[in-house]
């Protein structure tokens, strides 16, 4: 009951105050744009890239921690992309866009608050590990996926240049490859440049939590109910479970092991709805999985909690 007290209901409190705002009125929709497009294309931008620059990479980039978390993340897509094809009778490309749900945790506004809030500031090195290749990851696996079923029987030589194009047009990748590039080549910082980034970097996780509130209230469950709890499923359930096993098989210490999980049993993060959006496919299932995933995960992260050491 206290970890579910002190670390997930702060969190999920500034969700419900941005749900609540919007839903009564207090908020706007443009507002909620507003903010969203200030976190997600500078605020979080910023913070990602303060964190891999100053990141020790020989340190954090564990090749087992990365290798449990990523071939979860696979699973979990594969799973999600079957699934609805099979089992929903979705077609190739809503597939694609249902299995990108199951792929992309929120590992940015839910993971990181939530692992802070549970084990400290320090524990959040191995999630920056994961989060740094998290994004390019996610969506080099969607779009080439995307890609491909959309163009099926077509030559596919422009397949690499769409992918990194749409990639990089991405803020968050755009504020991790900075960061790479700092730290790789030892480039100092004038004080004055990253105490400005410092600043953008507290209003960055409180902004986007109470955004997320007022994106969920927007898209409300409407149909679709037995495909969104199976993306819910794989999200909550399958994605951290494979995590857990191959994190133990690798032998994990315990702080690499609790980023791992605390980050794989996240909700879809709303990347999924962008996702989808961009290729206005499967839109009401990523958007409706956000936002059951989310109140669902706050009973499930608060099992982990206690199963994690």
């Amino acid at each position: 009951m206290t970890a579910l007290l002190d670390v997930i209901l702060p969190v999920f409190l500034v969700i419900g105050f941005g749900y609540l705002a919007v839903w009564k009125g207090f908020f706007s929709d443009a507002g909620v744009d507003g903010l969203m497009k200030f976190t997600q294309n500078f605020a979080i931008p910023c913070l990602l890239f303060r964190a891999i620059s100053t990141l020790d990479l020989e340190q954090n980039f564990d090749l087992a921690l990365l290798g449990s978390f990523y071939t979860g993340a696979l699973a979990g897509f594969t799973v999600g992309l079957l699934g609805a094809r099979f089992l929903f009778g979705r077609d190739w490309e809503d597939s694609v866009a249902i299995g990108f749900c199951c792929l992309f945790s929120n590992s940015l506004l839910l993971g990181l608050p939530i692992t802070e809030r549970a084990y400290g500031l320090s524990a959040l090195e191995a999630n920056y590990a994961i989060i740094a290749i998290h994004s390019p990851f996610c969506y080099a696996v969607g779009i080439t996926a995307m890609e491909i079923a959309r163009n099926r029987g077509e030559r596919m030589t422009t397949l690499p240049a769409k992918v990194l194009k749409a990639m990089f047009n991405n803020a968050l990748i755009v504020g991790i490859t900075l960061g790479f590039i700092v730290n790789l080549g030892s480039i100092p910082l004038p004080s004055v440049f990253t105490d400005a980034v410092d600043l953008m970097i507290r209003a960055a996780l409180p902004a986007a939590l109470f955004g997320l509130g007022g994106v969920l209230y927007r898209y409300r469950p409407e149909g679709d109910m037995r495909t969104i709890l199976f993306v819910v499923a794989v999200s909550l359930v399958l994605h951290p479970v494979i995590v857990w096993g191959l994190a133990r098989s690798n032998d994990l210490s315990d702080a690499a092991l609790r980023s791992a999980i605390m980050t794989a049993a996240m909700a879809p993060g709303i990347n999924s709805y962008v996702f989808a959006n961009m290729y206005g496919k499967a839109r009401r299932v990523a958007a409706s999985s956000v936002l059951v995933g989310t109140g669902v995960s706050i009973f499930t992260v608060w099992i982990w909690l206690y199963v994690l050491p």
